[in-house]
């Protein structure tokens, strides 16, 4: 890799994502936390050498790139591409940024800068900026299909791209090109003299509006991520003559019980409406947003911490509307689903939201890119069937693909890995939390850390106190919901945050051992699909049964009623990976002569082994047959 001294480059002293300024705990800045090694140290380093330049590559070629040139003035053509085609560039180039914040690059600082030059000579004078409305439609084509235009989407994942560039590198071109587009936003929209009453149908400059305050004080940001937030419900979209519960534009955010509509969407602005509850002080508003949160988690989500039951409108269901083989589970949902969570565990301290992140960081995010690092999934169900038929672009029946028509995933996935580091640790005026286990370092003010772990392979981490402050401060742990009879020190600690508050010498060490027994999960009975079926889990890893392990078709695999599960490692197997092994049968639904075996009737009701990997591994080796839950009997 291309690295040179931190010293050659601009200072990394920024916040990492969600900086809030009030609010339980705060985010740690850029650097501060650092991932060093294992488990998610490849997959950031397979991200930052072959998913971001290929990206690029991707990005040229589906015309992305040529569409904000031609919008500058460079070269001759038309707009290529979808309406939002340049969010895919700037959630790239917030990925690039994280990735020079996490390990500083010549490489990395070129490509950015050449970009971001371009996006600069973009925009006009008056501060809009959308290059597929520019060449389309010209100036007065602004706005006019906010609904479907994505213009404000596209604007908020720029700010948030420029944002991160002035935090992780000190740039501050791009931030000045953001600064004044929110500023024609902020003249452009609202409720007062001369403004339009409108909102965009695909949320995230909320998002963006309340990270921009955060990194320049400007009131005039956040009030506008405000009236966006407060304007929906109350009848904008349904008076451009669309269904609104598919905008989340049905209720008002502060009267909803739950999410609903199209997933991404209802996540995203639900992380931005947090965002502007914590930083206006509004608990009224963000009383309703836990309910919501709850409320999704415990009857919209899947056991992957996947969203959205419905291809149709990529929504979510009903309640206890999960149906595996049907989940759409984008994987910008879980994304989404973790910067929302995120947040609300900046804001509350409550260990609910650490266990949801982990949840959706190490399966229903995971499983949306291969272990090459840049091959990807859209749509992540819990069962694929053997004789599944690829008849949409985003199937799974496909395989992992280098790029998608519609490409918010790929871009996305970069960026949530490049800024992982900052979703470790938090501060607060007394102490420092460690939220997500991941062997690196962590520094607080006066105090660093250490931690050890070969998680989520091995329950055992330790953390070293490298450096302390002379007054006492508190370490606060999460003991995952799942980890029964974890320990401190050799001392019991149940589910939730283990504090230690005491005075500290450097050289001390705290051990954390976290249970990683097996766990046959049964499945709500109110979820039809799955009624009477069970899923296998270790530790924060939900396991899913592949065709090419089995000996039977998994269509018809079913766990014998009291089967024991047995754990071995394979460094082996999919780049290493624990393995589960238990007996099963093979199901009374065998279908004759499937698959095409002289003997297939014969084998119903026959015992065999049933192994089951990772989900967020399948499909690295080749497409088959899938299943999270299984029948048992």
């Amino acid at each position: 890799m291309n690295t040179t001294s931190q010293a050659t480059h601009p200072a990394t002293t920024g916040k990492s994502p969600a900086a809030g300024r009030t609010g339980r705990w705060q985010a740690v800045g850029v650097g501060q936390a650092t991932i060093a090694g294992g488990f998610w140290a490849t997959r950031q380093s397979r991200n930052g050498e072959r998913a971001i330049p290929a990206g690029q590559d991707q990005l040229e070629a589906a015309g992305n790139l040529q569409n904000l040139r031609l919008a500058a003035g460079i070269g001759e053509g038309e707009a290529i591409g979808p309406v939002f085609a340049d969010s895919d560039v700037y959630k790239w180039l917030e990925a690039v940024a994280w990735e020079y914040g996490r390990n500083p690059s010549d490489e990395m600082l070129k490509r950015q800068r050449e970009l971001t030059a371009v996006v600069a000579a973009a925009q006009r004078e008056d501060g809009y900026l959308d290059s597929v409305v520019q060449l389309r439609y010209g100036d007065e084509g602004r706005y006019q299909q906010l609904v479907w235009s994505h213009e404000h989407y596209c604007a908020g994942h720029l700010i948030q791209a420029a944002v991160a560039q002035v935090r992780c590198t000190g740039d501050r071109e791009l931030l000045e090109v953001a600064m004044k587009l929110a500023d024609h936003l902020v003249a452009t929209f609202g409720d007062g003299d001369g403004q339009t009453v409108d909102v965009d149908g695909h949320p995230v400059i909320e998002m963006a509006l309340v990270e921009l305050y955060r990194e320049t004080g400007k009131q005039d940001y956040l009030d506008l991520a405000k009236w966006f937030v407060e304007a929906r419900g109350h009848g904008i979209i349904a008076n451009h003559g669309h269904e609104p519960a598919y905008f989340s534009d049905r209720l008002p955010v502060r009267e909803a019980g739950t999410v609903e509509g199209h997933a991404v969407r209802a996540v995203y602005l639900a992380a931005g409406a947090t965002d502007v509850a914590v930083e206006t002080g509004d608990e009224e508003l963000l009383a309703a947003l836990k309910k919501q949160f709850e409320h999704m988690w415990s009857t919209k989500t899947y056991v992957t911490g996947g969203l959205g039951a419905r291809w149709e409108g990529e929504a979510f269901g009903d309640e206890y509307e999960l149906p595996p083989d049907r989940a759409y589970a984008e994987t910008c949902a879980a994304i989404g689903g973790i910067q929302w969570a995120w947040r609300m565990l900046l804001a509350t301290g409550d260990p609910q939201y650490g266990d949801a992140i982990e949840r959706m960081l190490y399966n229903g995010f995971l499983a949306g890119v291969s272990l090459s690092g840049s091959e990807y999934f859209y749509v992540n169900p819990l069962q694929l069937r053997g004789a599944a038929h690829p008849d949409n672009n985003r199937s799974p029946a496909h395989g992992r693909r280098g790029w998608f028509d519609c490409a918010c995933c790929p871009p996305n996935i970069m960026r949530t890995l490049s800024s992982l580091d900052g979703y470790l640790a938090s501060t607060s005026a007394d102490g420092v939390q460690l939220h997500q286990y991941a062997e690196g370092t962590v520094a607080a003010g006066e105090v660093a850390l250490k931690v050890e772990t070969n998680y989520p392979w091995a329950g055992a981490v330790r953390i070293t106190v490298e450096q302390t402050t002379d007054g006492p401060w508190a370490l606060e742990l999460r003991i995952p919901g799942w980890a029964e009879g974890a320990t401190v020190n050799g001392d019991e600690a149940t589910a939730g945050y283990h504090r230690i508050e005491r005075s500290w010498t450097a050289g001390d060490v705290v051990e954390l051992q976290l249970p990683l027994a097996t766990r046959v999960v049964g499945s709500d009975p109110r979820v039809d699909a799955t009624r009477g079926c069970v899923a296998l889990e270790r530790g924060p890893l939900v396991y899913a049964v592949e065709q090419v392990d089995q000996q039977a078709d998994v269509d018809d695999l079913h766990l014998l009623p009291d089967a024991a599960v047995a754990e071995s490692h394979d460094p082996g197997l999919l780049e290493g990976v624990t393995k589960l092994t238990a007996k099963g049968r093979v199901g009374t639904g065998h279908r004759a002569g499937w698959p095409f075996e002289p003997d297939a009737e014969d084998r119903v009701g026959a015992e065999v082994d049933v192994t089951a990997i990772p989900y967020y591994a399948w499909a690295n080796r080749e497409i088959g047959a899938l299943r999270v839950w299984l029948p048992r009997g």
